[in-house]
């Protein structure tokens, strides 16, 4: 028992310690790069308010959210503190500026964080839908996977097809290249990972795995991930040069040895930190790999900070 009193005790004085290296590293430094100041006045249509004629699709600094459809998953109180990774419903968080989403399913369709379930994928569709229904130029990354430990939904591929229609846009290394304007009417890269069904192939209308890639390590301990992220990233080619898009995850991770295992208070040790990442992937040299930025609880100065360095890539001052 002494043991594990004691473990506990380094555990929390690690993570104090984190999380004041990274407030020095914060005040000794700041979080400033370029775009930091933009003010986003228009969440909704950010895309659109950037202009689709000259953003590119490989420059575009993606919002993003972890465990995007989890925001009433489990039971109340009970068990959806384990789980639940955001607040808001899809929609709204597509309202908010989001642009990136990562869904993970079971069998049945429904949507799944471990053994915790919530609503079917179809309200998911329907969410995105609704508000591509109401814009006009904003483009979405939906990664859509079966949960580990999970089976596949039996033709899920002919499924997301045929909810997705018309606006999913083909499989094709080309699109990187483009701007905003040259995809549209498309506007969906949705990137289908079973766990054994058949994978998508090049030219179809959905993705593989290997257009969205990450690096995810399982720890609860915020320098230890900002480092990696970094690490990870630093590994990455350029944005102008690669054919598929890399997330970083602004996360941390509960673990089964630390008492704390409820999501929020673990992911919070982090979050107040992504601005500081931006910076110092510009003090690192390697601002030019960022591309999907993901949290979780999605906030609107989380939004406000990628959509600001996306500026200032459409600006050339990046």
């Amino acid at each position: 028992m002494g043991d594990v009193v004691s473990k506990q005790i380094e555990r929390r004085r690690a993570i104090q310690t984190q999380k004041k290296t990274l407030n020095d590293l914060m005040r000794v430094e700041g979080e400033d790069y370029p775009g930091s100041d933009y003010f986003l006045i228009n969440r909704k249509t950010w895309m659109h308010d950037l202009n689709p004629e000259k953003l590119q699709i490989k420059k575009i600094v993606w919002p993003g959210t972890h465990d995007s459809a989890t925001d009433k998953i489990g039971i109340p109180f009970i068990t959806r503190p384990f789980a639940q990774c955001q607040s808001d419903s899809i929609y709204e968080q597509l309202l908010m500026g989001t642009r990136v989403l990562d869904i993970r399913v079971q069998k049945d369709r429904k949507v799944c964080h471990g053994i915790l379930t919530t609503y079917s994928v179809d309200i998911v569709l329907n969410d995105i839908n609704k508000f591509l229904s109401e814009t006009e130029s904003e483009i979405i990354i939906l990664e859509v996977r079966t949960e580990y430990g999970h089976e596949d939904p039996p033709e899920f591929d002919k499924y997301l097809e045929e909810k997705l229609g018309d606006y999913l846009i083909p499989n094709d290394e080309k699109v990187f290249d483009k701007t905003i304007g040259e995809v549209l009417p498309k506007r969906v890269i949705c990137v289908w990972k079973p766990r054994k069904l058949p994978k998508p192939e090049a030219g179809s209308m959905l993705w593989s795995e290997g257009y969205l890639k990450d690096n995810w390590i399982n720890t609860d301990l915020p320098e230890t991930k900002f480092e990696s992220n970094l690490d990870y990233l630093s590994k990455q080619e350029p944005v102008n040069t690669r054919k598929y898009f890399y997330r970083v995850e602004n996360t941390v991770t509960p673990v089964p040895d630390n008492p704390i295992v409820c999501v929020k208070p673990v992911t919070e040790r982090i979050h107040a930190f992504a601005r500081l990442f931006i910076s110092q992937c510009f003090t690192k040299q390697i601002g030019d790999r960022l591309q999907i930025f993901s949290t979780d609880f999605i906030d609107e100065d989380f939004v406000g900070a990628c959509v600001g360095l996306t500026y200032a890539r459409v600006k050339g001052i990046a």
